[in-house]
């Protein structure tokens, strides 16, 4: 065979692993017991916000106020992202929404 075909296989293979893994061990941690430890529940609540936060400001972070059409497709793409999570409380609609209006603005309007 192949080496590299064997180290694709490998490299699945190990990623599948760690993946069950990862999926399992809460289960084996906290299995038996009907909730929780607090400071996972507290994890639980705190770090979704705190990621989503990290990735909007991310996501702004290279953005030059010189020209119009370097900030303002980026403006009203996250503005698009948040009317559509607030009117349908989806988040993959919102996000593929806002992509969506992103690179038509990007590519069609501010070329």
């Amino acid at each position: 065979m192949n080496i590299a075909f064997e180290y694709s296989i490998g490299v699945v293979m190990m990623v599948a692993v760690v993946t069950l893994f990862t999926r399992a061990l809460p289960f084996l941690l906290f299995g038996g017991k009907k909730d929780a430890p607090k400071w996972v529940q507290f994890i639980g609540r705190t770090l979704p916000p705190a990621i989503i936060a990290i990735l909007v400001l991310y996501c702004f972070k290279d953005m030059s106020i010189t020209e119009v059409k370097n900030w303002l497709p980026q403006i009203l793409a996250s503005i698009a992202v948040v009317l559509l999570h607030l009117w349908k409380k989806n988040t993959l609609l919102s996000v593929g929404g806002g992509t969506f209006i992103y690179m038509v603005l990007i590519q069609v309007v501010f070329i």
